[in-house]
């Protein structure tokens, strides 16, 4: 926790903040968006946006040259883990308060660790275990699901956290040979084929009107300026400080749940968050032991 020098924790809080900021962001606009489009409309929008954004950005920068279709199967499989995690995310904060849909988020991480040893090479110790069954119990908790009616919300939140981790594991093995102009290029392409054809399927799709088309723009803006952000904060700082930070979102988007929109905050949502916080922790703090003991 401390090989990295300390004049780079200030920058790393920084762009984390800035992270914190966008995802936040992200969920108000999507929240927005939900009066007239669906999630396969919303996605289509977003992604050709993003798209835009990337080829721009690509362009200035140099990279474009850097895309190829190395890999192509695997990107397949990661956008549409991608792909069915963001969807199951949008519709989820039209259904639960956002604090409780942030809250099951969380357990990405988690997912990854336990899914690692599949397709990672990766060790399944007893600690992954621990750290499994301590997220488990974080997630009941904070949904407290009744048998006899359950809550949808929560059930499509919960999966959008595994829809996130099976995209995580495949970025990191696509990280190893391509770059970040290639991933991100194959993310905005195909997600943009896949909402196209979820949203067009029954022959109509929804044009947003002049007053959610600006909310369509700030999901598209703060998704990829979320994802840079957390990127550039991991290359300032460790996981092990880094990660932790992001648990500042939930008491943020907590507020914006109150001011916005009415929600209530519900205490259990903060107990199952810290006990899935306190998992993602031990499993980021026994990460960086082994690759400090490597090193």
């Amino acid at each position: 926790m401390t090989s990295t020098p300390a004049s780079n924790m200030p920058l790393a809080a920084l762009w984390m903040a800035g992270a914190i900021v966008s995802f936040s962001a992200m969920a108000v606009a999507g929240r927005n968006v939900s009066v007239e489009l669906d999630t396969f409309e919303l996605m289509t929008y977003r992604s050709i946006i993003s798209l835009v954004l990337v080829l721009v950005i690509g362009g200035f920068a140099g990279t474009l040259g850097e895309i190829s279709t190395r890999n192509f199967g695997l990107h397949v499989i990661r956008n549409l883990s991608h792909f069915t995690g963001q969807n199951l995310w949008f519709a989820a904060i039209t259904m639960i308060p956002l604090a409780q849909v942030v809250a099951l988020e969380f357990t990405s991480p988690i997912w990854v660790a336990l899914l690692a040893p599949f397709f990672l090479a990766e060790r399944l110790t007893p600690l992954r275990i621990l750290v499994a069954l301590l997220g488990f119990c974080g997630i009941l908790i904070v949904a407290r699901p009744d048998l006899s009616n359950i809550e949808i919300g929560s059930v499509l939140a919960a999966g959008s956290a595994i829809g996130f981790a099976g995209s995580a594991i495949a970025t990191k093995i696509l990280t190893r040979h391509q770059s970040i102009t290639c991933i991100l290029f194959w993310l905005a392409l195909m997600q943009a084929c896949f909402g196209l054809v979820m949203a067009g399927w029954d022959g109509l799709i929804t044009w947003p009107s002049v007053q959610v088309m600006p909310w369509v723009v700030l999901v598209s803006f703060a998704g990829l300026g979320a994802h840079f952000c957390l990127t550039t904060a991991l290359a300032h700082a460790p996981a092990v400080i880094v990660m932790p930070m992001d648990f500042a979102r939930l008491p943020l988007v907590a507020m914006l749940g109150i001011v916005l929109f009415g929600e209530s905050i519900d205490l259990w949502v903060f107990i199952g968050a810290a006990i899935i916080f306190g998992a993602n922790y031990l499993n980021i703090a026994a990460e960086a032991r082994r690759n400090k003991a490597l090193t």
